[in-house]
């Protein structure tokens, strides 16, 4: 009885598709982390925007939005709530177009 118990436990770790998306996580924790300084930039930049301009830049607004999607993408990834891995392997999130006034 312990040895089979012991060879099913021992089963899921050859399961190369379990290890393919291992690798494939550890890929996208480092995009997480350059998102997120990326994310440090651009409020940076709106911020010295808004200080000079006195109005916040709309493609920063879009871009903002955009990152926090493909975050949104990660950690779904990251947590096995989805197997569709994120941009670089699908479209890049992006908003809709703002109406114009």
């Amino acid at each position: 009885m312990t040895e089979r118990i012991s060879d099913e436990s021992t089963e899921y770790y050859k399961d190369r598709s379990t290890w393919v998306r291992g690798l494939f996580m550890l890929l996208f924790i480092a995009l997480y982390h350059v998102a997120a300084v990326v994310v440090g930039a651009v409020a940076v930049l709106q911020f010295v925007w808004k200080l000079t301009t006195g109005a916040t830049n709309p493609r920063l607004l879009s871009f903002g939005e955009d990152l926090g999607r493909y975050f949104y993408q990660i950690m779904r990834f990251l947590t096995f709530n989805t197997e569709e891995k994120p941009f670089p392997f699908t479209d890049w999130p992006s908003t809709p177009p703002a109406p114009r006034p």
